[in-house]
């Protein structure tokens, strides 16, 4: 069998009240995450306060102790 560089992803294990930042895509920016189920995901826009919820849709990439949220634009 032929081998081959691949990438793996995983989905994201939310938590209620976890603080992040979606870097790039339509839903850019920081959110914290209201609830979550094993489909969807409650997100709050921390400036706006405005709730949306949507298909789970991220995966982790980075994790960052010690930075500012929410960033300056």
């Amino acid at each position: 069998m032929e081998k081959h560089k691949i990438s793996i992803f995983k989905p994201y294990s939310f938590y209620e009240g976890q603080k992040i930042h979606i870097d790039g895509g339509p839903r850019n920016g920081d959110w914290e995450v209201v609830s979550f189920t094993k489909h969807k995901v409650k997100l709050r826009c921390p400036i706006s306060l405005k709730e949306f919820e949507w298909s789970r849709f991220c995966y982790q990439v980075e994790e960052r102790d010690e930075a500012v949220w929410p960033q300056e634009k």
